[in-house]
């Protein structure tokens, strides 16, 4: 039995819960000298409870803190290529704990406005008390955001819709869709081929057919609420845009998968 054939398992029986909340132990103990390093080492760092650490990334505050410090810088990258980083407003959809849209003020600047948005209240309520100069709001799985049409120039969401129902990735394409101006760039990640090698045999036919592959049986949104995107179904997607850059890096370790990365620009 595989991986991904004993998720199934656990999710039918109702216990991948359990197994996931003993994960979170065990990453929490194996990481606690690295963690307590990086707080001796860094006391003027705000770092997020564990958990809400967790769900959305891993427990490991080097990795959350310095490290993401260069996933904004790659980012961004990413950014300039298609849009000028100047006097934009910037939406992290999805925002967590805030890993990434704390520094993008420091790695960009330029008069940019920065916001976050999740459905976690935790992790909105620990950004805003703890990351000024960045806006947060709330909301829940519906596709629903408290912004004004056309409001944003950019738009990102990493590894947002990795958690959604196939209805719900219609629902919130539509909502970033009404969000994001004319001209403005959407970045997103999903899991793409590379992820293939976790799929079960009735799952592997189904995504080579060009369809949405979703693990259900718990809460969406949640980490283990999980889906897989072939690049068929990607592109009916995003059939109103312009495309402008499918990213599919291959591994370079067994133990990292890197997703998909989708640029598009709203007519």
């Amino acid at each position: 039995m595989n991986k991904g054939q004993i998720s199934n398992v656990l999710r039918q029986l109702g216990l991948i819960y359990l197994t996931d909340w003993i994960r979170f132990y065990i990453q929490r103990y194996k990481n606690r000298k690295i963690n307590r390093d990086f707080k001796s080492s860094h006391p003027e760092v705000k770092l997020p409870p564990d958990y809400l650490m967790y769900e959305s990334f891993q427990i490991n505050y080097k990795e959350y803190y310095t490290e993401s410090i260069d996933t904004a810088q790659w980012i961004t990258e990413y950014f300039k290529k298609h849009i000028e980083l100047k006097d934009k407003k910037i939406l992290d959809w999805g925002c967590g704990p805030g890993r990434v849209i704390r520094h993008l003020p420091t790695v960009i600047g330029n008069g940019c406005e920065y916001f976050g948005t999740d459905y976690n209240r935790q992790s909105i309520d620990w950004c805003s008390m703890n990351l000024p100069g960045i806006t947060f709001n709330g909301n829940s799985l519906e596709a629903k955001l408290p912004y004004g049409d056309n409001y944003f120039d950019v738009i990102y969401g990493i590894s947002i819709f990795t958690h959604l129902s196939e209805q719900m990735h219609h629902d919130w394409y539509n909502e970033l869709f009404r969000v994001l101006s004319s001209g403005g760039i959407l970045y997103l990640t999903t899991q793409g081929d590379n992820f293939k090698v976790k799929l079960t045999e009735p799952e592997l036919l189904k995504y080579n057919n060009g369809h949405l592959v979703i693990r259900g049986n718990v809460k969406e949104g949640h980490r283990t609420y999980s889906a897989f995107h072939p690049t068929e179904y990607m592109n009916r997607l995003f059939s109103n845009v312009e495309m402008l850059e499918h990213v599919a890096t291959k591994p370079v370790a067994e133990t990292w998968l890197p997703q998909d990365i989708w640029i598009i620009r709203k007519k």
